[in-house]
């Protein structure tokens, strides 16, 4: 008897001397803004690619997330005050109705906080990064004005770490499917208005760390949504459609012709231009530099290419 007391003595002893396990809670990450941060690209996001230099990709997140904060107050002041102002016109309660202040109180609390407009991802890979944006943000004419400024006053460089900007107005999965779904929705307003005005154009893909997609299959299947009431013009285009595909995500935008102009949306190069025959040689000798994102690919030579347009 006196055995199995001391045996259930020295379990409760045990017990209490066995260390209390603490749950290990994580804290969502969150970006500069207090936002938290996406983990990846979603089909149906819009949003901007960056190249940078090996190891600099943080500054280059930290730079365009200044820039871009700056450039969608200055474009969209009046639109994103307006959208913060929402249902806040709401008579205060009398001071006396306390009840009811409590309750505006707790309501003012539960309101979801303004949703961020920029929303860096860093994807594997070196030298990209990505930032989602959201509405009213526009990236094709977002990104454009940001080339315009610095190629009108390249004197006052604003980034340092940056070298391209690739906005995407659509993105989704890379597949025949998905490609052919998010192209008909971002051609439309440049190719299938009515009444149809025929337009000269070029594509330009880019593809890395894929094997599921080819160049000459997104040339074939962009170009048979375009359709044949247009014209393929290589070096003297209205529109260029710019398709990246990297991983398990693609994405389509269609730029007018001062791309070429604004050295391809290239901050680096609008600030600093590259001699010429560097620039040549350069391109000759490595199509890698970028990873991700092709910053020398040719654009793509369609007419060496059946269209098969009917």
């Amino acid at each position: 008897m006196e055995a199995g007391k001391r045996k259930a003595d020295d379990s409760i002893g045990r017990d209490e001397k066995r260390p209390k396990s603490k749950k290990q809670w994580q804290v969502p990450r969150r970006n500069d803004h207090g936002g938290v941060q996406a983990k990846a690209i979603q089909p149906g996001d819009s949003g901007i690619w960056a190249t940078c230099n090996k190891g600099r990709e943080g500054k280059c997140v930290g730079e365009l997330q200044n820039l871009f904060t700056e450039y969608a107050e200055f474009l969209y002041g009046s639109t994103l005050d307006a959208g913060d102002s929402k249902g806040d016109g709401t008579e205060m309660p009398d001071a006396a109705d306390i009840e009811s202040e409590i309750q505006a109180e707790v309501a003012g609390i539960r309101k979801p906080s303004a949703v961020q407009l920029f929303t860096s991802i860093r994807p594997h890979v070196q030298c990209v990064v990505f930032f989602k944006t959201a509405s009213p943000i526009e990236p094709v004419s977002f990104v454009k004005k940001i080339c315009e400024d610095a190629a009108n006053n390249s004197a006052l460089k604003r980034t340092r770490f940056t070298k391209r900007l690739s906005p995407m107005t659509l993105m989704g999965r890379p597949s025949v499917d998905d490609l052919g779904k998010i192209a008909a929705e971002v051609l439309a307003p440049h190719f299938h208005q009515q009444p149809i005005r025929s337009r000269k154009f070029a594509i330009r893909p880019s593809i890395r760390n894929h094997n599921t997609l080819n160049r000459d299959s997104v040339i074939k299947q962009i170009a048979s949504i375009v359709g044949p009431d247009h014209t393929v013009d290589l070096k003297n285009y209205e529109l260029l459609i710019i398709v990246e595909v990297y991983q398990n995500i693609c994405g389509i935008s269609v730029v007018d012709d001062s791309f070429e102009r604004m050295k391809r949306y290239n901050l680096a190069e609008i600030f600093d231009p590259t001699p010429k025959e560097v620039m040549n040689k350069a391109q000759a000798a490595s199509e890698e530099v970028e990873g991700a994102i092709d910053e020398s690919a040719d654009i793509a030579d369609l007419e060496a290419q059946p269209m098969g347009l009917s």
